[in-house]
């Protein structure tokens, strides 16, 4: 019932908890602009200049766009389910839904793909909400190993299927940009639940039908 991370499809720790975001009292956006400026100062540049002077104001926008999951409630994207579907009660595969993330210990980009497989029980949902849920959780400040338990947390508790099953795949500019500068890194984490967790020949189906004909990992996407 937990997720756990995994680098080249191996388990490197223990099951992580998951916990509701904190939320802060947001700035204005006057003071989110004389941050970045601060920001640029320190890194040694004049924020005055003429190629940086509007730079605080582009940065505050791309960051309306880049976690604009804080606003948005996951939740409300499964209330509206059907469950006319001709009696459907095989497995649904949703593959390579791509995210951008941003890495929460050092704000980088993650970039990535989910993949989510879920077992209808009588309900089933628009495919175009799935990847919204996606969109919700990694339009925030994560880590990939959360976010993966996040969006089957959101499914399962949605839906009620006979289990949840997500993958997620990613490459952390914090470790292709920085520190060990290993840009060919690729994480992966998944989180099984229900029948997937239980039943290895229905996880075994799920994951032949997401790395099946094609390699889908994101691969070097760090030069």
């Amino acid at each position: 019932m937990h997720a756990f991370a995994k680098v080249n499809g191996l388990a490197t720790g223990e099951p992580m908890a998951t916990h509701p975001p904190q939320r802060a009292t947001r700035p204005s956006r006057a003071e989110a602009e004389l941050a970045v400026r601060t920001l640029i100062r320190w890194a040694g540049d004049n924020p005055d200049r003429e190629g940086l002077v509007d730079t605080p104001a582009r940065v505050v926008r791309a960051y309306d766009e880049w976690f604009a999951g804080y606003g948005k409630d996951p939740a409300e994207f499964l209330q509206r389910t059907f469950v006319e579907a001709a009696g459907y009660d095989e497995m649904i595969v949703l593959r390579n839904i791509g995210f951008v993330s941003h890495c929460e210990h050092h704000m980088v980009a993650i970039i990535g793909c989910a993949h989510i497989g879920y077992l209808p029980r009588g309900r089933i949902v628009g495919i175009s909400k799935v990847a919204r849920i996606v969109d919700a959780y990694s339009k925030r400040l994560q880590i990939q190993e959360k976010m993966t338990a996040e969006i089957a947390d959101s499914l399962e508790a949605g839906l009620r299927p006979h289990g949840v099953a997500v993958v997620v795949e990613g490459v952390h500019g914090c470790m292709a940009s920085r520190g060990v500068h290993k840009s060919h890194a690729n994480m992966v984490t998944s989180c099984m639940r229900g029948r997937f967790r239980d039943e290895a020949c229905t996880r075994h189906e799920f994951l032949s039908a997401v790395y099946r004909a094609t390699d889908s990992r994101p691969g070097n996407l760090f030069p």
